[in-house]
């Protein structure tokens, strides 16, 4: 089965949220960093690693390999409904934080259930785009900035709000703009159109 086919089974299979509108400009402005500091920087695999036992290819875009993946699933339903599927597959580059399936599983199921519905596309728009940082952040890249910010970065989303990068021992840890946390647990997943840093816990804006 090609890429573009398991993306379709994956779309039909009806794992997403509701469609949202999206716009496929990103804002200029990357990351921003505050006063220096000294952290160790995290490394980051040599090779492309494989995310959830599946072949991540550095030719594929963000949208083909995350189809790939088998614990991301929700999260490719929901970009599909989203209509970000073009935006992500476009040119980039794109930095995204993705939550796997059981990130998704943590979030209540009464604001699951509003996502899924027609009348919150903006809000589920809110809610991706919050995960996509524009251009490549490398986790070397971030811990460097963390690094020079005092213990923290800035990082400017797509949706508008800031994501605030700490370090934790080796451990990458991104603050929402409504306090909530999540670890990244893979970091360097090379895409063609920039990379992805899977983490554990779906990030959320200030609504």
């Amino acid at each position: 089965m090609t890429r573009a086919m398991l993306f379709t089974a994956v779309a039909a299979a009806g794992l997403g949220l509701a469609g949202c509108n999206s716009s496929p400009e990103t804002p200029a402005t990357e990351t921003t960093t505050v006063a220096e500091g000294e952290m160790a920087p995290v490394e980051s695999a040599g090779a492309n690693p494989t995310v959830g036992g599946a072949e991540m290819r550095a030719t594929e875009n963000i949208v083909e390999n995350a189809s790939a993946s088998p614990i991301h699933k929700t999260l490719v339903a929901a970009v599909t409904q989203a209509g970000l599927v073009e935006t992500l597959s476009g040119a980039g580059p794109f930095t995204v934080f993705a939550p796997t399936d059981a990130a998704f599983s943590q979030v209540a199921p009464v604001t699951r259930d509003g996502w899924m519905r027609p009348a919150q596309k903006e809000v589920l728009a809110g809610v991706l785009k919050y995960h996509v940082v524009p251009g490549k952040v490398m986790a070397a890249d971030l811990a460097s900035q963390i690094t020079a910010g005092g213990g923290k970065a800035t990082l400017k989303t797509v949706e508008g709000q800031d994501l605030i990068a700490t370090q934790s021992g080796d451990s990458i840890i991104l603050t929402s703009a409504s306090g909530n946390k999540a670890t990244v647990t893979q970091a360097d997943v090379d895409q063609s159109n920039g990379v992805i840093h899977v983490v554990d816990a779906v990030l959320v804006p200030k609504m």
